[in-house]
């Protein structure tokens, strides 16, 4: 790389943002994850797939520091980490979205962006909200990603379901995450509206960030994926970068694979007795 080269995102050469080796969780006797293992790197999407029931929002939960795992180790940029709780996640530069997103839909755009780390000015009595450069902030940023609102100051319970996740991007964005994870950001969404979402998730991943895609979803895993970690009943049964599997492969192992093929030689219709041809056996022809 010459003077002039800005480094490459997706360069692998140094430890992952987050890596999980061999992670498990229990609740009592029901193991909710059994021995799973995820690569999180800069400039690339790390997509987990898998049916309601597969883990899904367990991995999501030890990522996001809400629990703790009991086995395996968990690494944030090469270092061994036990995330205490959300705020210690979010100070590790790991920042979740969840599908039903935390926005408080009265409020105007930019108030939802600021929501909790909102920006003051003055001193003493004279301390009040930064109101101006919270609105010109969010405008800004939302145009960096490439997100151009009709007005940051209409609540943002009048946006579409795509546009609201957007802004939660971009708002993860601005602040500085490094990881962003994001729970079933297509789910509820139209065909038009998962194709908006999934382009600022590129836009994320462009940016430098290292992005954690949960879906059901292989087609959309697939459009944007570098990786894929396939989840089972808790436990792993694939994963692939895109390299080494196609749409059609990924899609026949989430689909349950052998099990299917399986079901599908069960269904197969078979032959109709004798006697459902239109009489019973043993009766004369007239």
């Amino acid at each position: 790389m010459t003077a002039t080269q800005a480094p490459d995102p997706r360069d692998t050469a140094g430890p992952a943002l987050v890596e999980l080796d061999g992670v498990s969780k229990y609740y009592g006797n029901i193991k909710a994850l059994e021995n799973v293992s995820l690569e999180v790197r800069a400039g690339e999407i790390s997509c987990v797939l898998g049916d309601n029931g597969a883990g899904k929002s367990t991995l999501i939960k030890i990522i996001a520091g809400l629990h703790r795992h009991d086995a395996g180790t968990f690494l944030i940029e090469g270092e061994e980490t036990t995330l205490a709780n959300p705020r210690d996640a979010l100070d590790r530069g790991i920042a979740t979205v969840y599908q039903d997103l935390a926005v408080v839909p009265l409020m105007p755009v930019w108030r939802n962006f600021f929501l909790g780390s909102e920006p003051t000015k003055g001193s003493g009595p004279f301390k009040r909200l930064d109101v101006r450069r919270m609105r010109e902030t969010t405008r800004a940023e939302l145009l960096r990603m490439g997100i151009d609102l009709r007005d940051v100051d209409q609540p943002i319970g009048t946006l579409s379901g795509g546009e609201r996740q957007c802004v939660a991007i971009a708002r993860a964005v601005y602040f500085g995450a490094k990881v962003l994870v994001l729970d079933e950001p297509t789910a509820a969404l139209g065909v038009k509206q998962s194709g908006v979402v999934l382009k600022y998730v590129a836009a994320a991943r462009d940016a430098g960030l290292g992005v954690v895609l949960i879906t059901h979803n292989p087609h959309h895993a697939y459009l944007v994926g570098d990786r894929f970690v396939l989840l089972k009943r808790g436990a792993m049964s694939g994963s692939h970068t895109k390299q080494d599997v196609t749409l059609d492969e990924l899609t026949r192992q989430m689909a349950g694979g052998s099990e299917l093929d399986e079901l599908s030689h069960e269904l197969e219709r078979a032959p109709a007795p004798d006697h459902l041809g239109g009489r019973a056996p043993g009766d004369d022809a007239p």
